[in-house]
């Protein structure tokens, strides 16, 4: 009974055009060529096919050359921190070539942190520091730290 089912309702969804593929090409006279399939000239294919394939190669060389830089930006960033290297960065850079280097905008965020930093180690911005710092809130934090100093001493030592 089950096959019997099966059987009516695959005739029945060849009839609609889903299936039996196999008898509408033999009816349609079997062209393979897939230029005829597309609407086009065996020429117009053959250019439409060289223009895919230069798209395609152009997109996967901005993409290497994308990936590259993002590479070349972890580089950095390990060499500022002081972090181990990674091969797989390394690789990346060497695959679109030694010509990689840090997109513009990155650039400028990479020197404007950099200049922060040099400002900061200065003597000059440390005495900005110190002027930003609140005296009484130094001296809060001083009193602080010694009464809980003593406090522990206390605590670990009977004689006082």
């Amino acid at each position: 009974m089950a096959f019997f089912v099966k059987t009516m309702i695959s005739n029945q969804v060849k009839n609609l055009g889903f299936g039996g593929g196999s008898e509408e090409k033999k009816e349609e006279g079997g062209t393979s060529d897939p230029a005829a399939a597309q609407g086009m000239t065996r020429e117009e294919y053959e250019e439409y096919q060289k223009q895919m394939i230069e798209e395609k190669m152009e997109r996967d060389a901005a993409f290497t050359q994308k990936k590259a830089e993002r590479a070349c930006l972890r580089v950095h960033l390990r060499e500022k921190y002081r972090l181990p290297k990674s091969e797989m960065d390394e690789n990346q850079i060497q695959m679109a070539g030694d010509d990689v280097d840090l997109p513009e905008d990155l650039r400028k965020m990479v020197d404007e942190d950099q200049e922060e930093e040099e400002d900061k180690d200065s003597i000059l911005g440390q005495l900005q520091n110190l002027q930003n710092m609140d005296l009484d809130t130094i001296k809060e934090k001083a009193q602080a730290t010694f009464t809980e100093m003593k406090q522990t001493a206390e605590q670990k030592c009977s004689v006082m």
